[in-house]
């Protein structure tokens, strides 16, 4: 699989990026202590290091385990959690889903292969070559995995993350996540 080049893309993803400015937002839930609204977050993404211990598990087998995620934090979004690849511990094979962030580039699907044989397709994604020329920090994020909570157990700490809505993103939304949060009816111009 051939990716274009990041001239190319960045001739392509500017209008979208263009298009961001002046948006109508809707009202927001309200934060308490500890907690933090998706509405805070900026426009490109937050790339931040965490701490937090994080793990994603399919039939009591933990798939990718560690504690120290790579976040990427998008206004309206729930955050999304990566993975470097050591820390996950199964096998994830590159399919023919790409996709495209204006900020971050074009992400391959990888579906994970299972002992038995079968498969859970776009189980993950990866940003093999992101784009950075922002200086936002999303060449950190080259190789590593993120994983859809809607096809796994993904627990921060003991808490069990609840997917984002709409099944597109992959956020991993928290009691300390508050929105209203994108991805369902009606919110496709956030």
């Amino acid at each position: 699989m051939t990716l274009p080049d990041h001239a190319t893309l960045l001739a392509r993803v500017g209008p979208a990026r263009a298009r961001w400015g002046g948006r109508v937002r809707p009202a927001r839930e309200p934060v308490g202590p500890g907690e933090e609204s998706v509405w805070d977050y900026p426009r490109p993404p937050l790339v931040r290091r965490g701490d937090e211990r994080l793990r994603v598990v399919l039939d009591g087998a933990v798939i990718a385990a560690t504690d120290r995620p790579i976040w990427v934090c998008e206004t309206a979004g729930a955050p999304v959690p990566y993975f470097a690849p050591a820390d996950v511990a199964a096998t994830l094979v590159a399919n023919a889903n790409l996709s495209l962030c204006e900020w971050k580039g074009v992400a391959v699907g990888h579906d994970l292969l299972l002992p038995g044989g079968g498969r859970v397709r776009d189980a993950a994604w990866t940003y093999p070559d992101p784009l950075d020329d922002l200086g936002c920090g999303f060449a950190a994020l080259a190789g590593h995995f993120a994983f859809y909570p809607a096809k796994f157990a993904c627990f921060v700490g003991d808490e069990r993350a609840r997917p984002q809505p709409g099944g597109f993103y992959g956020g991993w939304v928290t009691e300390r996540i508050k929105g209203p949060i994108k991805g369902g009816p009606g919110t496709g111009h956030w």
